[in-house]
């Protein structure tokens, strides 16, 4: 965990230098104020830290991973706004402060959320030269496809769809793997991304399968702390899904099982790290120690 820490310090002050350069800086000044809001002074910032984590690990364009880790975390940002609006999940309580349409009112909260939308692809497609064409267009290609139909905002639909409903293990698992576990994987592909030399196809899929586990570990712990921890500690509201009727890996197998959950998922995340040093067309072999590191500390976070 000390390696982890001192790895983590600086690209963490580097990822909130630049969402204080980039983010609202240009907006009017409400809509400015409530973007801000919702991205600055809160937040794990894993997605970011999972994204430099594999640029790092494939030797991957700096500029380019700063970039993608910035705006998969305006992605992340975005759907907490949407998700705690009254006609989602009516939360009141985000990272500690009043959400963003408690504070803003409920339009000005929209239009946060479609803002920060549109600035996390701006991010991806500089202007100058910095970051080459490909790479730009894998970037936005990735992460439109975590964030839409087929990741995100479809897990939200099927989350939506499911208040009141009794879902099997499979269809909990599809719903969370789109909802939450898209954008987690996506982060580990968009750093693999930023390579500025061409990676094998066998490390690629070692690293989207530990992508998926993560994902789905990270939510299983999310359900396990619903269920045990108090807002002060979440800083948002505990124990929501059990009011508002939502199946989750609690309600459907118990604490102690999803908590077996949980370890397994993190096992599967880490096996797949395993196959990356003998994948065939590897060549030197690649450090995945932080990868791993980020991946214990999502199964054991206390919040």
């Amino acid at each position: 965990m000390a390696r982890l820490d001192a790895w983590m310090t600086p690209r963490l002050a580097q990822v909130e230098a630049a969402l204080s350069r980039w983010v609202g800086v240009d907006a009017p000044v409400r809509l400015g104020d409530a973007m801000r809001y919702a991205v600055l002074d809160g937040g794990k910032r894993l997605r970011p830290m999972l994204v430099l984590a594999a640029s790092e690990a494939v030797g991957g364009h700096a500029q380019a991973a700063l970039r993608a880790a910035c705006a998969v975390e305006l992605i992340h940002a975005y759907s907490l706004v949407h998700d705690d609006l009254p006609c989602m999940d009516n939360d009141v309580l985000r990272r500690g402060k009043p959400t963003v349409h408690v504070q803003f009112g409920e339009a000005g909260a929209m239009l946060a959320g479609d803002a920060l939308q549109a600035l996390a692809f701006e991010l991806l497609v500089p202007g100058d030269g910095s970051v080459a064409p490909a790479i730009q267009a894998q970037l936005c290609r990735l992460l439109a496809g975590a964030a839409g139909s087929q990741g995100m905002a479809g897990g939200q639909a099927i989350d939506l769809a499911s208040v009141g409903r009794s879902l099997d293990e499979t269809q909990l698992r599809r719903m969370h793997r789109l909802k939450t576990g898209a954008l987690l994987q996506c982060s580990v592909e968009m750093g693999a991304a930023c390579a500025l030399a061409p990676v094998a196809a066998d490390v690629l899929a070692a690293l989207r399968d530990y992508g998926a586990a993560l994902g789905l570990a990270f939510q299983v712990v999310d359900d396990i702390l619903d269920a045990t921890a108090d807002s002060a500690t979440l800083g948002k509201t505990a124990g929501k899904d059990a009011a508002a009727d939502k199946p989750t890996y609690v309600s459907l197998l118990g604490l102690e099982a999803a908590r077996c959950e949980a370890a397994q998922l993190l096992a599967l995340a880490l096996a797949a790290l395993d196959r990356v040093p003998h994948a065939p067309a590897l060549g030197p072999a690649l450090d995945t120690q932080v990868l791993r590191a980020l991946a214990r500390m999502v199964v054991e976070r206390d919040y």
